[in-house]
């Protein structure tokens, strides 16, 4: 058997999981994407011969969603003129904030609550030599004692998530009660052409709390 299925429960403050087509503001989407869930997994454990593969995602959480407002100055102090003051004592080194301030937005999600299904899969063309139930109890092992590779984040790194595996899910607890359509959602990139990956979407649809993302079963697009 090459591949294993994986469960982890993964929580955090704030995520933001932002649409690529919103250019200059920052607007997540309203759950997690397919990547920024393999991203989790693969931040406890990666090795060249192995794929993750998401398969579903359970909210756990009702979504919710905060606004900030970034103030950001678009020039600097320029050192010219930080040099002719030192030198003549005095001169002009003030920002016009209000003439330079560029508002920015960004739509949060806060307090997200996650269970991710995941099939680790190992490559038959692998150059490790080594069993497929070598890697499987390597991750089980790392996941189960909180290690990772990196701190795994929501879309982005400041927004860290804490995380755990789950082992008996009988013992957890359900998704939300919530069903609607979610639209067109980023699954993934495409890296046929590693020269240029493409990006893919699918329909995704949350049914009882619970979004299935098996690239096998769902709607994709290009």
């Amino acid at each position: 058997m090459h591949h294993h299925r994986f469960v982890l429960d993964v929580r955090g403050d704030w995520a933001c999981f932002t649409r690529p087509e919103m250019k200059v503001e920052r607007v997540s989407y309203d759950v997690i994407t397919p990547s920024a869930a393999r991203a989790v997994f693969e931040a406890i454990f990666f090795k060249p011969a192995i794929r993750w593969h998401m398969r579903r995602i359970e909210v756990l959480a009702p979504v919710r969603w905060t606004n900030l407002r970034r103030n950001e100055v678009a020039s600097v102090v320029s050192t010219r003129n930080v040099q002719q003051a030192m030198r003549q004592g005095m001169g002009q080194l003030a920002l016009y904030a209000d003439e330079d301030r560029q508002q920015r937005a960004a739509l949060l999600l806060r307090e997200v609550a996650y269970r991710l299904h995941a099939d680790l899969t190992v490559r038959p063309s692998r150059a490790d030599p080594e069993p497929p139930g070598k890697f499987f109890a390597m991750f089980e092992r790392r996941a189960r004692k909180g290690q990772c590779v990196n701190q795994p984040y929501l879309g982005c790194r400041e927004f860290a998530a804490r995380w755990r595996l789950v082992e008996d899910l009988r013992a957890e607890p359900p998704p939300v009660d919530e069903t609607r359509d979610l639209g067109w959602i980023l699954h993934d990139m495409d890296f046929t052409n590693p020269e240029d990956p493409q990006p893919r979407f699918f329909r995704a649809q949350m049914a009882g709390g619970i979004v299935e993302c098996d690239e096998r079963v769902v709607e994709m697009s290009r």
